[in-house]
């Protein structure tokens, strides 16, 4: 027969050894959260210098060019609305983020 005592001495190890395994243990994975949004330019904002020629062209075609080409080399930005109405700045960001992927 098996004394008491001296199973103590060796489920205590056992216990303290799955604990610290169990405390190893990894959590899982979290979804990659989306990149953030910046903020498109205001409707009355003039654009920066461009790195084409944009003279000549309507100012919501400049600022959609310019949020294009932010979102080309960023995190997206973007006025959803005014994108789905405007044509000019639809068109700009079109050509914005086209061209400045390439470069």
């Amino acid at each position: 027969m098996v004394d008491p005592a001296s199973r103590r001495g060796v489920v205590a190890p056992a216990v303290i050894i799955a604990l610290l395994l169990s405390a190893c243990a990894s959590a899982p994975p979290q979804a990659p959260t989306p990149p953030p949004k910046a903020q498109p330019l205001p409707r009355n904002a003039e654009p920066p210098p461009a790195p084409v020629n944009l003279s000549g062209f309507p100012l919501a075609y400049r600022q959609g060019y310019a949020d294009g080409c932010a979102s080309a080399k960023g995190a997206e930005r973007k006025d959803a609305a005014r994108f789905g109405s405007d044509t000019n700045y639809n068109m700009g960001w079109q050509d914005g983020i086209a061209l400045c992927r390439k470069r």
